[in-house]
């Protein structure tokens, strides 16, 4: 090969390391990573030819069977030219670690940022925030000492979160690859060993944090958590692998995504933080029977569009069993009783304004839901699951609107 000079480049001649114009050297390359890729060519003579034009011109004379370049982009180019800054050369080893170790860092956050799935993330923040709220008697509660008890049990309260969602995609990898391929385990973003750390580590680290908080209530919670979102995922027949009973996967997603943050943590703020008795007020009850009821509608929808993967490795979800229409229309009806009754309750309140935004506020919300249940089509996956975090939307704005009912 020749290194030719010519005037592409805006790098001066007296700056090249051939200064003498027209003279010819030679010069073998070392073995090098290019771009985080080995050169396992062997090393080659080149020579250079130097003009007094200023740039590089590498330009293919070699008549073998190898008559190629590699670019930087690793493209085979065949017989061609490629111009070459002189400030360029091999990336030092440094860069290439540094590269590689933000590529393989910013592949991992993404792929735990589909593991964890944010929008229960983001349920779990609004139900701690309002439910630290439910226990108090007068505006002399609402403290700063609340707030940061709030936030701190928001952490060990996601890191459940998490267990939750890495146990069932660590149980279901091979359905997942049906369902839903983007999933990091399902797509191989996180290996198993990585799948089962977080599995484990993340209901440690949560007890750990209750214990820490001196909060038995919150211990007991977790510990009912881990226990209920094992349950729910190990095929482990005939008592485990409620995923595959459609009672028990309702029961389980009333639990770990209604009840267990209700109680558990409305106990935490009322006695432990507020140092008050444990009475259950109206609110709590509402919230209760509104979660029960909610929570059952996500379950349903949650497993319209899994029926091929789920009918293929022998699940009966009850879209498998009823239907798709008559599951869906039944999810959808639930939710518009939930609206109705929190309207008749909200109709009763001595206060003007509870009464005001209770059932105007609910009455808007159930003729949103209505309407947007009406353009679904129930055979596109993507429209279903549209849905389905439409109606999670909805679960968000309740926890503001349950503090009206009083």
């Amino acid at each position: 090969m020749l290194l030719q000079i010519n005037p592409c480049s805006s790098f001066p001649l007296k700056y090249h390391p051939l200064q003498h114009a027209g003279s010819v050297k030679t010069f073998q390359t070392p073995l090098k990573h290019i771009n985080g890729l080995a050169n396992k060519n062997q090393s080659k003579k080149y020579s250079v030819r130097c003009s007094s034009e200023s740039s590089f011109l590498l330009t293919n004379k070699i008549g073998h069977s190898e008559d190629l370049v590699i670019n930087r982009n690793h493209k085979p180019l065949s017989k061609s030219t490629v111009a070459l800054a002189a400030q360029d050369g091999y990336s030092s080893e440094s860069e290439l670690a540094s590269t590689s170790f933000m590529q393989v860092l910013n592949k991992k956050c993404d792929a735990f940022y589909r593991l964890t799935r944010p929008y229960s993330c983001v349920s779990i923040i609004a139900a701690l925030l309002s439910v630290s709220l439910l226990p108090l008697q007068s505006p002399a509660d609402f403290t700063p000492k609340l707030i940061i008890e709030a936030f701190k049990c928001m952490v060990p309260a996601i890191m459940m979160n998490n267990y939750a969602n890495a146990i069932n995609q660590l149980a279901d990898v091979h359905i997942d690859k049906v369902n839903k391929p983007y999933l990091p385990l399902a797509c191989g973003d996180f290996s198993m060993g990585e799948g089962l750390a977080i599995t484990i580590a993340s209901p440690l680290m949560a007890v750990a944090m209750g214990i820490m908080l001196r909060s038995p209530p919150l211990v007991i919670g977790f510990i009912i958590w881990c226990i209920v979102g094992g349950a729910y995922s190990i095929d482990l027949p005939p008592l485990l692998r409620w995923k595959g009973n459609p009672l028990m996967a309702a029961v389980t997603i009333i639990s770990m995504n209604g009840l267990l943050l209700l109680f558990p943590f409305f106990i935490h703020f009322q006695k432990i933080v507020l140092g008050n008795p444990v009475a259950f007020t109206k609110p709590v009850l509402f919230t209760a029977a509104y979660m029960v009821i909610w929570n059952a509608a996500i379950a349903f929808v949650k497993d319209i569009p899994d029926v091929e993967g789920d009918k293929a490795f022998g699940l009966q979800t009850l879209p498998i069993i009823l239907g798709k229409e008559k599951v869906f229309s039944i999810a959808v009806n639930m939710m518009l009783t939930a609206y109705g009754s929190a309207v008749l309750v909200g109709a009763f309140s001595p206060s003007v304004l509870c009464r005001l935004v209770t059932m105007i506020g609910h009455s808007a919300l159930a003729f949103v839901l209505w309407r947007q249940a009406k353009t679904i089509d129930l055979s596109d996956n993507k429209s279903v699951q549209s849905f389905y975090l439409f109606i999670w939307k909805l679960y968000y704005v309740e926890f503001l609107f349950v503090h009206f009912l009083r």
